[in-house]
């Protein structure tokens, strides 16, 4: 068990303000495996002025040495990835087998990326007759979802690092325990005092005094529409910098020409991935009308194949969810879904079978799905796919773009030129084709209501970059 009693404030593990803690569960289980504090607007107001008075230091250092510093934290997470793996796990529910190479890998090659990009990195250009400079925005509040806590933490504290900004984190209350582990690294790492602190908490309280808070400059967030809209609304107020990565509802159109048995086992594996609790999963799936009932039976019997169960046992493919309100969620939609005349063809809302413990939801797979359907417009996160068929190309496009999300989708052709035309005309920040790898150095964000900015690569490090002119 993980028992972390101090917020980390100003280089030093600070007592909380306040004398709440909250309990983190094991999402296999349901037992308690730690505690945080939850902390106070006053703890905010400590960690917000720790990060100012760091500010101008930092900045200022080289870049070379902004690199060393994140090398060091690169090399500290690398030396502490099983325990950070683990503890991911039982937050979380993905399992283990996957936690270490996706959950802690990813933000560990991310963190790498940004020692890379600072050593080639122009911060200065001329452009005639002005030197344009490129200075960090100043004092970054990081609000981090639960799904991928530690990689969506290092996907926006690693480039806003490098820029020179200081950083007030705050992750999910409901998987924070990742993040303490980050912060004694942090502190193993020798990052100066004040240029990275963790504040725990509730969003209402911590979240808020955060965006209200009048010295940050930017706030970076990563969650549900809904919220992100609130903090959009709060930031305003002072005219905050706002990078928002919100919800997603993508669409994986599979073309006449593609081998279907194929892709339809890669589009259910991309939709399940951790449970289904992932903002750029591939969740409807377009089939032409004529592939519909082959892709249904197909995908039926790949659900079919993802056993439900422990995260650490190391035979199942599918753990809980997260939590039990995020269960009750998931299995409204599946009921909403039958009541508005889906066919199931894989899964319900049941529980699975012998799992009395854990926050578990069956694999599901809807077919025959109209566009006007609640669990085609809505994002459900959970393990849930819905086959929808479409006329042709134009159809096919009209339902992909039918949604207020654009956060990812998918191309599957033999005709790679014929799939690079229809992902063109996709509304959404991120397209796969044939199944193309996630890139860690490309930008990842949303179009409409799934967010604006993007991370990754250089275009995370550009989100926290202002721009200034110096006429010559």
């Amino acid at each position: 068990m993980h028992g972390f009693e101090k917020l980390y404030i100003n280089g030093e593990w600070t007592p909380s303000r306040g004398r709440g803690h909250i309990d983190v569960l094991n999402a296999s289980t349901e037992e308690v495996m730690g505690r945080i504090p939850e902390s106070t607007a006053e703890d905010v107001d400590l960690a917000v002025r720790a990060a100012r008075a760091a500010f101008e230091a930092w900045s200022t250092r080289p870049a070379a040495e902004r690199a060393q510093v994140l090398q060091r934290i690169h090399d500290g997470l690398t030396a502490r990835q099983d325990d950070l793996a683990k503890t991911i796990t039982g937050e979380v529910g993905m399992p283990l087998g996957l936690a270490k190479p996706i959950q802690v890998g990813t933000p560990i090659t991310v963190t790498g990326s940004y020692v890379k990009l600072l050593q080639e990195f122009a911060f200065e250009e001329q452009v005639g007759n002005s030197l344009v400079v490129r200075e960090a925005v100043g004092v970054v509040a990081c609000i981090t979802p639960w799904n991928y806590p530690l990689h969506q933490i290092i996907a926006k504290v690693a480039p806003a690092l490098a820029a020179g900004c200081t950083v007030v984190l705050k992750p999910s209350e409901v998987a924070p325990l990742n993040a303490f582990l980050l912060a004694e690294v942090i502190h193993e790492a020798g990052v100066p005092a004040g240029v990275f602190n963790l504040v725990s908490g509730t969003g209402p309280v911590v979240g808020e005094a955060l965006v209200r808070h009048p010295d940050v400059d930017m706030v970076s967030f990563t969650g549900s529409t809904r919220a992100g809209r609130r903090i959009s609304e709060v930031a305003a107020a002072t005219i905050k910098r706002v990078a928002l990565e919100l919800g997603g509802k993508s669409a994986a159109i599979v073309l006449d020409d593609a081998n279907l048995k194929s892709v339809v086992k890669r589009v259910v594996g991309s939709c399940f991935l951790n449970s289904g609790q992932t903002c750029s999963a591939h969740t409807r799936l377009l089939v032409p009308r004529a592939m519909h009932d082959e892709a249904a039976r197909l995908a039926a019997e790949v659900a079919a194949s993802f056993t439900v169960g422990d995260p650490f046992k190391g035979e199942a493919k599918l753990g809980p969810l997260i939590s039990d309100t995020q269960r009750t969620r998931v299995r409204e939609y599946i009921q909403q879904g039958v009541r508005e005349g889906a066919t199931l063809v894989a899964g319900g809302a049941e529980a699975p079978e012998g799992l009395s413990k854990g926050y578990y939801v069956k694999p599901t797979v809807f077919a025959g799905v109209t566009p006007e359907m609640t669990i085609a417009q809505e994002e459900i996160f959970g393990p849930v796919l819905v086959i929808m068929p479409y006329e042709d190309e134009d159809d096919a496009l009209r339902i992909a773009n039918g949604t207020i999300y654009g956060l990812s989708g998918a191309v599957w052709s033999n005709d790679v030129e014929r799939a690079k035309r229809v992902a063109r005309r996709m509304r959404t920040g991120q397209v796969d084709i044939n199944g193309g790898r996630f890139n860690p150095l490309a930008p990842f964000g949303g179009y409409k209501q799934s967010g604006h900015g993007r991370e990754f690569g250089r275009y995370g490090l550009e989100e926290f970059l202002e721009h200034k002119a110096v006429q010559l």
